[in-house]
């Protein structure tokens, strides 16, 4: 007999409605505790038939069977925070409420109205019941629509969910996180609102071009209550919360014949992916040292990354730190495999996964003449300047990619940066990148 090896971690509970398309409610509650590293409980308030294209039915259960399911997770495990969803009516609100102020748990409340798809998930007459939860929650996420309701106010800024945000803490909440996602629909980023009584703060984001987001109100307050559950303040939870939904939107699944499924699991996978893509890169620098392409690390030598399938941070692309250089008896590398320590090259990429995701592996190659050897070959290239970060510069550092990206599926692409003259070659898998930068390297021997 093998000796156990338990994994104690914190306890969750969602009170909320199922959704049978997986995206939202219950299923997007507990799949998103569980990649924040928490155990998820919970109690259904509803049964509804719903996919990726709209809700066709809703069946709220029996007052008694949604306590009896309270009751049993609150008797039996250790809850570490609480998160409600859809609650249908005013008697599941109130429910609600009495056992949110019983419990000591730290209470996130998503007063879920409407869905996506602009179905309504709570009768007219519960919205007013909404205040006594409210007043007991440590925090109220709302969307700009669901603020409007709760508040009275019409919102419009992003003063105005500042506003709506003071009047829900004036309701008793400790906090509220109007979300900001239907503010200015238009425009290129998202702003959520966070306000306590010591005052406001925002989080911002790039909107992500993409209709796939049901689901992605359940997913952000499930992520603030897992780490809640896991003791954060909730400063750190919200923007870890945040964090956690814009990458589970960006990478949603292709399922379904409407706009698709939030994942759930993207930051979960990327942690997973890292000791593969460490692996990837360790694999190139052998093949391009078999091969003796010395030629790619002469004068500023030579660096080669790897981001994983979902990396979105610096801290999630790979590179041999100090870079290769060329020593007598070929390639050398000048240290290991290590995240996050190749700032230049790093930005590069991400800003290439900023237009194509699927670009995961560049190398940028500082020999001289580089840039003169890729010109000589039928590739597809763009040239910029190098931006001291991925803020500055951003725009013209975009357009180089996209032109650079036009064929990168069929026809090897590279960057020239301006500045040094070095040459980045981009490419969606290890393979290739190996192919591309020793046809670089020919070139460059070939023109000695």
């Amino acid at each position: 007999m093998r000796r156990p090896a338990p994994d104690e971690r914190p306890v969750a509970l969602t009170i909320a409605g199922s959704d049978s398309g997986g995206g939202a409610g219950i299923q997007a509650d507990l799949k998103t505790m569980e990649a924040n590293g928490v155990f998820g409980t919970s109690a259904i308030t509803a049964a509804t038939a719903q996919n990726t294209t709209g809700v066709y039915g809703s069946h709220v259960l029996p007052i008694e069977e949604i306590e009896a399911q309270i009751d049993a997770v609150v008797e039996d495990f250790d809850v570490g925070a609480i998160k409600t969803g859809m609650l249908a009516t005013a008697p599941v609100i109130d429910l609600v409420a009495e056992n949110v102020a019983a419990n000591d748990a730290p209470a996130v409340v998503d007063p879920v109205m409407v869905a996506t798809s602009g179905d309504r998930l709570l009768d007219a007459d519960a919205e007013d019941a909404y205040e006594t939860l409210i007043a007991e929650s440590a925090v109220v996420t709302p969307n700009a629509d669901e603020a409007a309701v709760l508040t009275g106010r019409s919102l419009e800024t992003i003063a105005d969910a500042r506003t709506a945000g003071e009047a829900l803490v004036e309701l008793g909440a400790d906090a509220a996180l109007v979300k900001g996602g239907h503010l200015d629909a238009e425009g290129d980023a998202v702003v959520d609102v966070l306000v306590t009584a010591d005052g406001a703060e925002r989080f911002e984001h790039p909107r992500i071009d993409t209709d796939a987001t049901h689901g992605s109100g359940c997913t952000l307050s499930s992520a603030i209550a897992a780490r809640l559950a896991r003791g954060e303040p909730l400063r750190d939870a919200v923007a870890g919360g945040v964090r956690f939904m814009e990458r589970a939107v960006r990478y949603h699944y292709d399922v379904g014949e409407g706009p698709g499924a939030v994942n759930h699991g993207a930051a979960r996978q990327e942690l997973a992916d890292r000791a593969e893509t460490s692996e990837a890169i360790e694999s190139v620098l052998d093949r391009l040292a078999a091969a003796d392409a010395r030629a790619l690390a002469g004068g500023g030598g030579l660096e080669l990354v790897g981001a994983t399938p979902y990396a979105e941070r610096p801290a999630e692309v790979a590179a041999i730190e100090g870079g290769v250089g060329a020593a007598q008896s070929g390639l050398r590398a000048n240290r290991g495999v290590r995240f996050d320590v190749a700032p230049r090259p790093t930005d590069v990429l991400l800003g290439a996964r900023e237009v194509d995701p699927e670009v995961r592996f560049a190398a940028t190659v500082r020999t001289a003449g580089a840039d003169a050897a890729v010109n000589s070959l039928d590739w597809t290239t763009a040239r910029y300047s190098s931006p001291a970060d991925r803020a500055e510069g951003g725009d013209q550092l975009r357009d180089a990619v996209e032109d650079a990206l036009a064929a990168a599926d069929e026809t090897p692409c590279a960057l020239v940066d301006e500045r040094d003259r070095s040459v980045t070659v981009l490419s969606i898998d290890h393979d290739r990148l190996v192919d591309r930068t020793l046809a670089l390297a020919e070139e460059i021997e070939r023109r000695d």
